[in-house]
């Protein structure tokens, strides 16, 4: 059971009425209710992240069909629509909070859309949404140098814990960006798994910092739906994503040799 591969769904924003700047990655609160119950329909059992990887990491059961429900950035429709439904079917979820984005004490004012403020966090903690780190103004972590990775990842360590009243043991990528530099980092500040999104199954052997997730968006309807779910035609409806992820990435890999190359001649 242990080598069986996990959809994990990576949501965003749950909204009627969603901003440019979130609309792609927005879903429906009907849409949401409708993706929730097919979870129940078909028997599936959403875990949260840290209960899967420590199942995983000691060899420990899991529930015979588990599915993960993440939530990334800290979107008030979270609270607001995603909650309520999510309760109703006794469901466990993960929430990752980019800190600085926020309403509080600690807002940057980068969030891109109507933001949780922190008594919405506790209350979804409070309601088994088990809440992971972001980093704090969701910057492309890969593209950092030492320092501001350590800072952006420490402070949101930091600001969770004294929001929550406990360290969060789950973290994931801003972007889906990582490298071994950044996982490495983020292991050294006290998370215990981390999630990538790459637009597949999650399986034990890609290692607890790089687990795989599929984006649900507000294009995804039923059928789409049910396949991820089932693990099926996933690479088909990524094709497109990956092909341009690959264009990025290079682009990506090149900013960083000029840069470096500009620190060296300082």
């Amino acid at each position: 059971m242990a080598e069986t591969p996990v959809p994990i769904l990576m949501y965003h924003s749950v909204a009627t009425a969603p901003n440019e700047a979130t609309r792609a990655l927005s879903v429906a609160p009907e849409a949401f209710a409708e993706q929730m119950a097919l979870i129940d329909d078909l028997g599936l059992t959403p875990v949260s992240t840290a209960d899967l990887a420590a199942g995983w990491r000691s060899g420990g059961p899991l529930p015979d069909r588990p599915v993960l429900i993440t939530f990334d950035d800290g979107y008030e429709g979270v609270h607001r629509h995603a909650l309520p439904v999510l309760a109703k079917h006794g469901f466990a979820s993960t929430l990752f909070v980019s800190t600085g984005w926020i309403r509080g004490a600690y807002d940057t004012g980068g969030g891109l859309d109507a933001m949780l403020d922190w008594d919405q966090v506790r209350e979804l903690a409070g309601a088994g949404c088990e809440i992971g780190g972001h980093s704090h103004t969701h910057p492309q972590l890969d593209q950092l140098a030492d320092d501001r990775l350590h800072e952006e990842l420490v402070r949101c360590r930091d600001i969770v814990a004294e929001q929550l009243g406990t360290d969060p043991a789950s973290f994931a990528y801003p972007y889906g960006y990582s490298s071994r530099r950044v996982r490495q980092a983020v292991r050294d500040t006290g998370y215990a798994q981390a999630l990538a999104v790459e637009n597949g199954l999650a399986r034990r052997r890609q290692g607890p910092y790089a687990l795989h997730r599929v984006t649900v968006r507000r294009s995804t309807d039923a059928t789409e739906f049910a396949q991820l779910l089932e693990g099926r035609a996933i690479a088909r409806t990524f094709a497109k994503d990956r092909a341009l992820t690959k264009g990025y990435a290079v682009l990506r890999r090149a900013r960083q040799v000029r840069r470096k190359a500009i620190r060296s001649r300082v």
